[in-house]
């Protein structure tokens, strides 16, 4: 009998891999830092009622592989059914053998649905109607898909606008996964152009009931949505960084700048930086007296096809990798905080892996203890009066670095320039609540490595080594790290 493609072992390529991922890894509770899910469907418990709407009604990941198989866009962002959709993902599958995605959407239907049936166009109206028909089922509803992932903690991305009602009600219902919300702050931080800008201005001040008449008012209204978003549980800032800058001013260059804002009038480049610069060392001040964790994802080129983006939007697939040089800012961006010692714990993401051994070798440079001598959260797997960690991380394999061989470059990386046991582990940055199962492809991939490292000699084979090397990564080094 043919064995089933996601099975016990999957991808795990020696006995010590298995061990350690059956013994260590499988079981532990979920804390997915960084992901798109919505709180509001998560309050009102909301369910899918067909795998289209489940894989297809949003995630880039799956239009960019439906269109380089050739597949109209009428199939993927157009008109077409539900069931025309999947029928042409079922179509696109075959071709994507080696694609993350092949496996991602088989261990989904093994993990959820029981299922082991390959997806390909002979399976598309067995798949339909085994798929929806469980999707009817009360456990299906996203509430009880988190729980029965066992995630302990997820924190969602949301605009320093938001009122985070429900993040609100979901703190005060008997949900067991805690929903958290993330500071997201490009809207408020970067100046594409001066009317979006301004309208941000009007808005925050809206928000804040405060009138916004020059720069300083404009950092007073950031303070309160930080201490706003904080008292709601969030302990985690994010920033998109399409390109890394630092450009230094004075505070009356800074009211100059912002009083053309205000009045509409255009900005020089060197303007438009130095606000942004003065907005980033600002809000990493304030994430820094906080105790928050600030995220910067570097690198994406937006929007490269013009065609497309009129056709069908931002975000719809069409970013891609940019390559620019990215250390001296960086490192100047981080210096300018560290200066003051006011550099908040920081995880280093880049779209591009040419800047996975850059941004490694930045980590040692501006390292420190991440937590003061009043932490209290500490790993069950360290003494408990270690509350050490990395305080700048290499962020996880991300968007087209999340698969095997990506997540491999990013623990060897770490390992061979940081410390690898002090990891704060995988994400899923997805939209797709069923995306939840990439952490078990994480484990794995991280039990296999280790695991062949052990067996040819390159790591000693100590179980305690080993037990609290796995567990750190896969769960408590976030959960310390974070101060949930």
């Amino acid at each position: 009998m043919t064995k089933a493609y996601i099975h016990n072992d999957f991808l795990l390529q020696n006995e010590t891999a298995k061990h350690l991922y059956h013994t260590y890894a499988k079981n532990l509770p979920i804390i997915d830092y960084h992901n798109h899910l919505d709180a509001k469907e998560i309050y009102g418990n909301s369910q899918l009622k067909t795998i289209s709407q489940a894989w297809l009604s949003s995630d880039h990941y799956l239009w960019r592989a439906m269109r380089s198989t050739g597949i109209d866009e009428h199939f993927i962002t157009g008109s077409a059914s539900e069931f025309e959709k999947f029928q042409r993902w079922c179509e696109c599958v075959p071709y994507l053998i080696g694609n993350p995605l092949y496996a991602w959407s088989h261990l989904e239907l093994k993990r959820y649905f029981e299922i082991d049936t390959l997806i390909q166009p002979k399976n598309t109206n067995l798949l339909w109607q085994q798929c929806n028909d469980q999707l009817a089922h009360p456990n299906f509803r996203i509430r009880q898909v988190i729980e029965r992932s066992n995630v302990d903690i997820l924190c969602t991305t949301d605009s320093p606008l938001s009122a985070l009602k429900y993040h609100q009600m979901l703190a005060q219902s008997d949900f067991s996964s805690r929903v958290l919300p993330t500071f997201r702050s490009d809207d408020v931080s970067q100046i594409e152009n001066n009317h979006k800008f301004k309208e941000i201005v009007n808005q925050l001040s809206f928000v804040c009931h405060q009138a916004i008449n020059n720069f300083s008012d404009y950092l007073a209204a950031l303070s309160q949505r930080v201490e706003f978003f904080h008292q709601q549980g969030c302990r985690l800032s994010d920033l998109g960084l399409k390109k890394v800058h630092f450009t230094p001013s004075t505070p009356q260059e800074l009211d100059v700048a912002f009083a053309r804002v205000l009045s509409l009038s255009s900005l020089t480049q060197k303007q438009t930086k130095q606000l942004e610069s003065a907005i980033f060392v600002h809000l990493g001040k304030a994430y820094h007296q906080h105790g928050w964790t600030m995220q910067l994802h570097i690198g994406v080129h937006t929007n490269v096809n013009t065609r497309r983006f009129k056709q069908v939007g931002a975000g719809t697939g069409f970013s891609v990798m940019n390559d620019d040089s990215i250390v001296e800012n960086v490192c100047l961006l981080l210096d300018q905080l560290d200066q003051k010692n006011a550099l908040p714990q920081t995880i280093l993401y880049s779209l591009n892996p040419k800047d996975f051994e850059p941004l490694a070798s930045i980590l040692g440079a501006f390292q420190d203890n991440a937590h003061d001598s009043n932490a209290t959260n500490h790993s069950p797997s360290t003494p408990p009066n270690d509350s050490r960690m990395s305080k700048i991380q290499l962020g996880p394999a991300w968007w087209f670095n999340d698969h095997k061989d990506g997540m491999e470059k990013q623990l060897k990386t770490l390992a061979n320039l940081g410390a690898l046991g002090r990891f704060i582990g995988m994400l899923t940055d997805s939209r797709n609540v069923f995306s939840l199962s990439r952490h078990e492809y994480f484990r794995r991939v991280l039990c296999n490595l280790i695991g062949d490292w052990v067996e040819k000699g390159e790591v000693p084979n100590d179980e305690t080594l080993l037990k609290n090397t796995i567990e750190n990564i896969c769960y408590y080094n976030a959960k310390a790290y974070f101060r949930f």
